[in-house]
């Protein structure tokens, strides 16, 4: 015990100071200097990483800032005291001779340690904390102590392969059932911390363990002699990590294997072949099936083959996985999986309200892969789904304090229904927190979404007031707004001398009457308002191309580019097809899905119900909820109140809907 005493007395004297986003650029960034083999691509549109952009926004940067602040430690509190922290130390007693038992319930303990080190090492970028980053450097020594002298780095089966951690898992040796081991979703998170450690510090500690770790899979799983896949993936994504990092093209070779294989494995004992994506070869997949945040990781690795390797094929399998999903299986919120058995997508048009599933991982990695999908492709589309997502089904998986979770988000509550994990109220904890630990690694990335750029453009994806650089380009871009709870965003430009480029800013498809990129939901009211754009106080006109305004000039020293997205409550109804949804109807505004809460609708909560002819009004409530824009709606002299969906079930158990019957 003599190292998580250690940490605790190191992670206790640390003091975490009030944290603004800087835009100190960090060397570890330019330590991954890559010579890549010329037979291989990238994305042509690059992100604008995060240690360029200072984040001063009133939205996220709170958040951000209760990461930082509050959750990692939480969360590393709570892997000490369940034990994923110490069965790093037991492995280490049993590799020298010992003996032990593993601690916990899950076989994928070790992620949630490496997921929160992922989201620390973004801190890093984002506020260099010298004291935090010791803690996070003994935390990795500890790491260290469980991985065997080949490399591998599982605790539970290092500590006792035949008393796995959890029931469903079946005892034996080393990939002996990788359906069910998460032997490689272990890898696969390390390899993505590992990356994110190594990037934000310049440091190899991590980076050493991840690499002796992927070497060992190229030694097992590299040639013809072993053909099995992963059961939950993300050790792809996490091997073209370690690619992009050291330009070794074994890694980059093994995940393309690791996709290429599948549809042809018999590793399905558990979960059976659809529902960890091995019931066709990816290339055939045309239907979001089984787990869903399985799919989706799965899908974002496809997505990084179709980049690298220009490879046609793979785009248009993730692509029309792509139309499937969002045509056909996604929640109003951006929420995907609609099943509580196995976590998986139900069937097209099946998306129940109280009983929706709608994981939180789910959402974090459709974030993910709809983010690769636009640097492939430029088109605007898929960051609309990121923004939908972002603003409601994601952040609706933390509280607002910041330390209590939803691991399913559904779409309606009873106040009493709580099957699998719970859907009434958020929970301090799980056994499996692959979701609390899946946000503290993702809300500090916010930032590297705003921005991109191709050749002689520049890109605005989201909107949040910031101030950023712009690499290679001279050219600094600061936005000013309180979106989502306005629409006016105030874009200055300035540049260090003039020049000819590009800035195209997404407009996104709720302000051009379409709540979403497909047939799946549409708005039952009209409006004739639309998005204006002024440059230097001089109204401009154009066309879109791929959802984005495009302004393309020589642009000055200085220039002020003005965007007005015209928000006001709109009604939704969903696709026939939608049998969940017959009949029934909800609103938004802006981006924001909202829902009623009983605790607002005491007496007449059962009573609320939906037209187009309503009358709402929009009202600003900073004392609420951490500061909304309330709606309200007055019927039969009662008032009705909706907040954002993403705030409820902040105020104790009660009822809840997102939907509610027309009139």
């Amino acid at each position: 015990m003599y190292y998580l005493s250690t940490v605790n007395l190191l992670f206790n004297s640390i003091c975490m100071k009030k944290i603004l986003l800087t835009t100190c650029i960090i060397a570890a960034f330019a330590c991954n200097k890559v010579e890549k083999a010329e037979t291989y691509s990238n994305y042509p549109i690059e992100a604008v990483n995060l240690n360029h952009v200072q984040l001063s926004d009133n939205f996220w940067l709170p958040r951000i800032e209760s990461i930082q602040n509050k959750v990692i430690r939480y969360a590393f509190d709570k892997c000490e005291a369940e034990g994923r922290l110490e069965n790093f130390v037991i492995a280490g007693q049993v590799i020298k001779g010992g003996e032990g038992c593993a601690r916990g319930k899950m076989p994928f303990d070790d992620t949630d340690v490496y997921k929160t080190l992922e989201g620390l090492a973004y801190s890093l970028i984002n506020s260099p904390n010298p004291t935090l980053e010791a803690y996070a450097d003994s935390v990795i020594t500890i790491i260290a102590q469980g991985q065997e002298p080949d490399g591998y780095l599982t605790t539970w089966r290092t500590i006792n392969p035949m008393k796995p951690t959890s029931d469903w898992v079946t005892p034996g040796p080393r990939w002996s059932h990788l359906d069910i081991s998460h032997e490689l979703y272990n890898s696969g998170h390390l390899f993505e911390a590992a990356a994110a450690y190594y990037w934000a510090t310049g440091k190899r500690n991590m980076l050493d363990i991840a690499l002796k770790n992927a070497d060992l899979l190229l030694s097992v799983f590299g040639d013809n002699t072993y053909n099995a896949v992963p059961g939950h993936q993300i050790v792809e994504t996490g091997l073209i990590k370690l690619y992009q990092i050291t330009g070794k093209e074994e890694y980059l070779h093994l995940s393309k294997k690791f996709l290429d294989l599948r549809g042809d494995s018999s590793v399905r004992e558990i979960w059976g072949a659809e529902n960890i994506q091995d019931h066709l070869p990816v290339l055939e997949q045309e239907e979001a099936v089984g787990h869903a945040v399985r799919a989706v990781y799965m899908y974002a690795g496809m997505t990084d083959i179709a980049a690298i390797y220009q490879d046609a094929e793979y785009l248009a399998a993730v692509h029309k996985l792509w139309e499937n999903m969002v045509n056909k299986k996604m929640y109003i919120t951006g929420g995907i999986g609609s099943r509580h058995h196995l976590e998986m997508f139900g069937d097209n048009y099946e998306l129940p309200n109280l009983t929706a599933y709608s994981e939180t991982c789910a959402s974090i990695g459709s974030v993910y892969w709809n983010e690769r999908l636009f640097r492939l492709t430029g088109d605007a589309k898929y960051y609309d789904i990121i923004e939908r997502t972002m603003y409601n089904a994601l952040i609706a998986g933390i509280s607002l304090e910041g330390t209590e979770f939803f691991y399913p988000n559904p779409l309606e509550s009873d106040g009493e229904y709580a099957f699998n994990k719970g859907a009434c109220t958020r929970e301090a904890w799980f056994d499996c927190s692959c979701c609390p630990t899946n946000l503290i690694r993702f809300i500090p990335y916010v930032p590297n979404l705003i921005y991109a750029t191709h050749d002689n453009d520049i890109y605005i994806n989201l909107f949040m007031s910031n101030k950023a650089s712009i690499p290679g380009k001279a050219v600094t871009i600061k936005q000013e707004t309180n979106y989502p709870w306005d629409g006016k965003i105030k874009i200055h430009v300035s540049a260090n001398e003039r020049q000819a480029f590009a800035l195209k800013i997404r407009i996104p498809e709720w302000v051009v009457n379409k709540p979403v990129p497909s047939s799946l939901y549409q708005y039952a009211d009209t409006s004739d308002d639309t998005y204006k754009v002024w440059l230097d106080g001089k109204e401009i006109k154009g066309e879109l191309t791929n959802g984005y305004f495009e302004i393309k000039q020589d642009w000055p020293e200085n220039s002020l580019v003005e965007l007005d997205l015209p928000m006001q409550v709109r009604h939704v109804v969903a696709n026939e097809q939608v049998t969940d949804l017959k009949g029934l109807m909800s609103i938004e505004y802006g981006p924001l899905v909202y829902c009623a809460e009983e605790i607002d609708n005491k007496g007449h909560f059962e009573q609320i119900r939906f037209s187009t002819k309503d009358h709402f009004s929009v009202e600003s409530a900073p004392e609420l909820l951490g500061g909304i824009n309330s709606i309200k709606k007055k019927e039969d002299s009662k008032e009705q109140s909706f907040i954002p969906y993403y705030t409820w079930s902040n105020r104790g158990i009660g009822k809840m809907k997102v939907w509610f019957a027309q009139e």
